[in-house]
């Protein structure tokens, strides 16, 4: 018998046949929410997944720039304002090559149930640019980042857009986005989130998605009676998220041993603690995207140039990098490993295909749009805090996080219980996110 989400699948990708990461995110959430929608009719008759899988609106602009020569450049930038159910569009800005619509849509729909899982009032957007940071001086970034903010002002606002940071935007990149808006608009209303703490940004935010991470993983642990206790970890990916993943992994007691980048992995079985984690901000500082310092500055570690790391057996497995990093064949390596729990630390870093052979193999996996979530939790909190003129401390954003995330894994194990999923985290976070924004969606009416 046809399911209802086939057809819904189907007229996607006839729409967009050239758009495959946005296609493979509709495929998995409209798949796994297929129990809702047979016992929710009205949720197709009111017409809520054809509005919900258009974007609101989609900005798209040339964003001029000039280089340190005097050259001019012209790169593309957008703003993907998915859906505004929940409450004002929340969702990073991303600086990366490959960035055009299809990249960004993918990153805008996850960005609706992510957002839905925190409870918390946003709803779901994403954009950037197809510039690259990496080897710009900070004149350029700066001038690009002006540039590129004197068009999107227009578009965000407090109770309208407010975007943060993401690959390729940290804390720099969004000061001088910050300082322009600022200048063309003369307020300081906090738009953008992901600031530095001297220009209003949250303490601990940088930690955050890393923190949060753990947070879901310990959880996860926790369902099947176990603890991150003396577990071993492989992640990939040296930025932030790494960074502050690695920390939280050392202090509830596992150890973190490999790491890869763009030009290979890293082995250090004696574990990325201490020194080592710090040593994660010079490498992503560095502007330099590779890892194979590390071997240098310690020795006991190994340097494996041009390989990824899901070869090396672990406890727990957590990308860190990309979307679609992890492919069949690496979900094949995991497996023969005899790892038990896999979590997601980057958007849609895993292919379906290995999803589904991952969990067909008895390995519990921990979606992206969960256990990552507590980012764009911060981001939140870093808009609550502009807007009351206050400043949270550390301890108050890491106990916020905590119990965000705690939450969102208590939504997830609800939602298998009530449709019968088992242990299907992935069917079970689709589940609980769509359900916040399909009953926001029917109250709102057809709009």
């Amino acid at each position: 018998m046809a399911r209802i989400c086939d057809r819904f699948i189907e007229e996607v990708k006839q729409r967009y046949p050239y758009e495959p990461e946005f296609l493979q995110t509709v495929e998995e959430v409209l798949t796994s929410i297929e129990p809702v929608l047979q016992a929710h009719p009205e949720y197709v008759e009111s017409g809520i997944i054809d509005r919900l899988l258009e974007p609101e609106r989609i900005i798209s602009f040339r964003v001029p720039w000039v280089d340190d020569q005097g050259k001019p450049h012209v790169n593309r930038g957008y703003r993907v304002q998915f859906n505004s159910a929940l409450g004002p569009y929340k969702g990073g800005l991303r600086f990366a090559p490959n960035v055009y619509p299809g990249i960004l849509k993918f990153l805008g729909f996850e960005q609706i149930f992510k957002n839905s899982l925190t409870g918390l009032p946003i709803g779901g957007g994403k954009g950037g640019a197809d510039f690259d940071p990496n080897g710009k001086s900070d004149a350029e970034i700066m001038r690009f980042c002006q540039s590129f903010v004197t068009e999107l002002y227009k578009y965000v606002g407090p109770n309208e857009d407010d975007p943060a940071g993401d690959l390729g935007v940290g804390g720099r990149e969004i000061g001088y986005i910050m300082g322009q808006y600022k200048r063309l608009t003369n307020q300081y209303d906090g738009t953008f989130s992901g600031k530095g703490t001297e220009n209003g940004g949250l303490a601990g935010r940088t930690e955050a998605t890393g923190y949060g991470i753990v947070f879901f993983a310990r959880e996860m642990l926790k369902h099947y009676g176990d603890t991150l206790e003396g577990k071993t970890v492989v992640i990939s990916g040296f930025g932030n998220v790494a960074w502050g993943t690695a920390q939280k992994l050392e202090q509830l007691g596992a150890k973190v041993i490999a790491f890869s980048g763009p030009d290979g992995y890293i082995l250090d079985e004696d574990g990325v603690l201490g020194e080592k984690v710090d040593y994660f901000l010079d490498l992503r500082n560095s502007g330099k995207n590779i890892c194979a310092p590390y071997a240098e500055k310690f020795p006991g570690a190994k340097f494996f140039p041009g390989e990824k790391p899901w070869g090396v057996k672990a406890d727990l497995y957590i990308p860190c990098a990309m979307q679609n990093d992890v492919h069949l064949e690496h979900a094949k390596q995991i497996v023969a490993n005899g790892c038990k729990y896999y979590v997601e630390g980057a958007n849609m870093p895993t292919t379906n295909e290995a999803v589904e052979y991952l969990q067909k193999h008895g390995v519990a996996v921990g979606p992206a749009k969960a256990a990552n979530a507590g980012g764009v939790a911060c981001s939140c909190l870093e808009m609550s805090q502009n807007a009351q003129h206050i400043v949270f401390t550390p301890e108050d954003v890491f106990a916020q996080l905590e119990g965000i995330m705690v939450n969102i894994f208590k939504q997830i194990e609800d939602a298998c219980k009530q449709y019968d999923l088992g242990d299907n985290f992935v069917a079970g976070a689709n589940i609980a996110g769509f359900d916040r924004v399909a009953k926001a969606m029917k109250w709102q009416g057809f709009v």
